[in-house]
């Protein structure tokens, strides 16, 4: 029997994409467009999971106002080690991609922006069993390709509209979020572009497999 409900949100999520393809077209062709928009999904999806993983166990301990995105960043580093040891890498609040969508029409160093909260969240799983999972994750996404744009300006531009068209797509409520959203944006991107993408989908696919484990224990590692 056909679930109709999914049904809907796969052509939700397919129009959200070629929305994305209409806004980017003539800029990125199709194997960066893939990096550009699974990255994005990506970032979107470990930021949301990351709050919500936190906000859950504020909630069951009572504090049901509390709001990770909203916390500063300072007080968040205080928790960072444990949550990297539970969660196996770490996101401050300011490079959650909520706030940093918020804030990107008036970033004028959006492309540094991003590509600084990258290094960051690759970084945060040294030392991990998580760190080889998350090493290089973000290497494909080049925020300075001159196919964005021939200026910072233009490539700015190009990322904020990335950002907004992620940020359409839906998911759903992060508490239900598995990865056939991704699977099936991977699929879809495929029947659009050529050649496959293998790279990304092995890589990025095993980091949601192992953010669905209840812990991450700390590497052997010396």
């Amino acid at each position: 029997m056909i679930d109709t409900k999914k049904e809907q949100e796969r052509d939700e999520l397919h129009r959200a994409i070629w929305a994305i393809a209409d806004e980017l077209r003539g800029a990125v062709d199709g194997w960066d467009f893939k990096n550009y928009v699974l990255g994005t999904m990506f970032y979107r999806y470990i930021s949301e999971n990351l709050t919500s993983y936190i906000n859950t166990g504020e909630a069951d301990a009572g504090n049901l106002d509390f709001d990770f995105a909203k916390m500063s960043d300072a007080d968040a580093e205080e928790a960072r080690d444990g949550l990297v040891e539970e969660k196996g890498f770490f996101i401050l609040p300011s490079e959650l991609f909520c706030n940093v969508r918020s804030r990107a029409t008036s970033d004028e160093n959006l492309n540094e922006t991003l590509e600084r909260i990258f290094r960051h969240i690759e970084e945060s799983a040294k030392g991990m069993s998580s760190e080889g999972q998350f090493a290089g994750l973000f290497d494909d996404f080049d925020v300075n390709s001159n196919k964005l744009g021939a200026t910072v300006a233009k490539r700015n531009e190009k990322l904020v509209k990335l950002l907004n068209g992620v940020v359409d797509m839906n998911l759903g409520d992060v508490r239900h979020h598995d990865i056939d959203a991704f699977g099936d944006a991977y699929e879809y991107l495929m029947t659009m572009y050529t050649p496959p993408m293998q790279s990304w989908k092995s890589s990025h696919l095993t980091v949601l497999r192992l953010m669905s484990l209840p812990t991450v224990k700390p590497s052997s590692k010396s």
